[in-house]
């Protein structure tokens, strides 16, 4: 997902692709009838094979608990065991402009960043130059902001702002809700040194325009989205960042939501901050 054809910032924290896509029946976007259901044979099997499993297990629990003191192992010579406990770094507790930031000087807290700047970037946010200009300035180092700034309006112009369903201010039509959202599905360091790191991404991605009179459906992507962060001011920096295609998932069969539906999702549900 490049910067032109990602999400906007606006779906992001407080300001708030193309897999198959398959339509409901009479859906406003004007797709295909929807697929008949799933068999109700084959849930119930589903039903029955859990609940199945289940009971072998408190079974097998129940076995043990109930094993002989002669064939039990002693407790003093059973292995030690400690409940599982959750690593990582926690999220980070600070934010510039609805923006998480300070983030470890570490490489969890390198992935952290890198997964929240893509979230930023791949948000509405990106689509309006005031706001687009404010996340250049706080995610990337200075000289790649300035860099990037001309490029990035040449990128955004009136007519792919236009073929996106937006007016040349970046705004939906009444009544519409543009979608453009990035959700991290996980992190890896590549490379990692006290000044510098490089963290790969692998996400989804939501773009589209949700209404009655859309000829944009929103759509789905799956990308790998590369940066080099350099440690600047105290915190993870954007130096360079890439993309590239999957790894993509084979779709399911899901029926794709209506309209109405995903405007209503995209306004009740928030986003997260991430962390390693």
């Amino acid at each position: 997902m490049s910067h032109g054809d990602e999400q906007g910032y606006s779906d992001y924290g407080d300001d708030t692709g193309h897999t198959r896509t398959r339509l409901p029946d009479h859906d406003p976007y004007g797709g295909a009838p929807r697929r008949p259901g799933r068999s109700p044979s084959r849930g119930l099997i589903t039903v029955v094979g859990v609940v199945v499993l289940l009971i072998a297990a408190i079974a097998f629990a129940n076995r043990g608990d109930h094993s002989s003191a002669n064939t039990s192992t002693p407790k003093s010579s059973r292995p030690h065991t400690s409940p599982t406990s959750p690593t990582g770094t926690h999220p980070v507790q600070t934010k510039t402009n609805g923006i998480p930031s300070n983030f470890a000087h570490t490489g969890q807290g390198a992935q952290s960043a890198a997964s929240n700047y893509a979230v930023a970037l791949g948000s509405t946010a990106m689509f309006k130059k005031d706001s687009r200009d404010t996340l250049l300035q706080l995610l990337y180092v200075p000289d790649a902001a300035e860099r990037l700034q001309g490029e990035m309006d040449q990128a955004y112009s009136a007519d792919f702002l236009s073929k996106m369903g937006l007016d040349a201010g970046g705004n939906a039509p009444k009544g519409s809700t543009f979608v453009s959202r990035v959700s991290p599905v996980g992190a890896t360091v590549q490379q990692y040194s006290d000044s510098d790191a490089k963290v790969a991404v692998w996400c989804v991605g939501l773009i589209g325009m949700a209404g009655s009179s859309s000829t944009d459906p929103v759509t789905s992507s799956w990308k790998t989205w590369t940066f080099d962060l350099q440690w600047s001011d105290g915190d993870w920096k954007i130096a360079d960042d890439t993309q590239k295609d999957g790894p993509s998932p084979v779709p399911g069969d899901d029926p794709a939501a209506t309209s109405d539906e995903i405007s209503k999702a995209i306004e009740e549900y928030g986003g997260f901050t991430y962390a390693r």
